[in-house]
């Protein structure tokens, strides 16, 4: 970034800036770390840090999108929402992030429903109108955020194809291994009827998934829970729809960083 885009960026900062703001080297999210510095204090005097808790509605589809959060831990899961009021999981996101990326796009409305997932966590929010604004002063933050879309745009697309050509028990463990990506745990808290969203599939169909992948030693249930025994194994399962996406945000976002 220029010594120019520099000053042009400390000349429209927004007053009204929080003593309690959020600083860059001790925020959450990945992509709050990695912004350019001066991006950043555009953002910084209206991002707030706000509870996340597992169950929560992040946005409602075809509801206005009147504000974006960038996760600081935990799991937000994207739904497509039919007709007949079925859910289908199209997508997840956690700190590598940001909810909110179709206002970047020309979208004022939520294509999706988004509900937090996993455990409970923070997220920095902060109002569409503040973001949209900061955008249009730096061209080089909105281009950084859509690079993210575009990261998690190949994800939906995978699975797509996931769904297209796998078994659930296939399908089962590419799903498993996206909440292991944003969790600092081997222990994943998800239960049979989430899963059963993101497959589009009844129940009995997911513990029967469950069970073939407890069977081979790639997981292993304990105490409601499931923990990841072998990594490799569901990577395996996955076949191409695991990892492109994954090397995708590496390419756009930081060389150096590690999902």
């Amino acid at each position: 970034m220029s010594d120019q885009h520099i000053a042009v960026a400390a000349e429209h900062s927004f007053t009204g800036q929080d003593p309690h703001a959020v600083e860059q080297n001790d925020a959450g999210n990945w992509l709050i770390q990695r912004m350019h510095p001066a991006d950043f204090d555009l953002l910084r005097p209206h991002l707030r840090r706000v509870p996340v808790i597992s169950g929560d509605q992040l946005a409602e589809a075809g509801s206005a999108i009147e504000t974006v959060c960038f996760p600081e831990s935990g799991v937000a899961g994207f739904l497509d929402v039919l007709d007949d009021g079925r859910k289908i999981a199209v997508g997840l996101l956690g700190r590598e992030g940001f909810v909110g990326w179709p206002l970047l796009m020309g979208n004022d409305r939520w294509p999706h429903e988004v509900m937090a997932r996993g455990r409970d966590g923070t997220a920095l929010q902060i109002d569409a109108s503040r973001l949209k604004k900061a955008v249009a002063v730096s061209p080089g933050l909105g281009n950084f955020l859509v690079r993210y879309a575009s990261a998690f745009v190949t994800q939906m697309s995978r699975t797509l194809v996931s769904n297209l050509i796998h078994s659930i028990e296939r399908r089962t463990a590419r799903w498993l291994l996206l909440y292991h990506d944003r969790l600092d745990s081997d222990e994943l808290t998800i239960t049979h009827e989430e899963l059963s969203i993101m497959l589009g599939v009844r129940r009995a169909s997911v513990t029967e998934a469950l069970h073939q992948l407890e069977g081979n030693g790639s997981i292993r249930g304990h105490r409601g829970k499931l923990v990841i025994r072998d990594r490799a194994a569901l990577v395996a399962l996955t076949c191409e729809t695991y990892g492109q996406a994954e090397a995708e945000y590496l390419r756009l976002i930081e060389p150096s960083a590690a999902i």
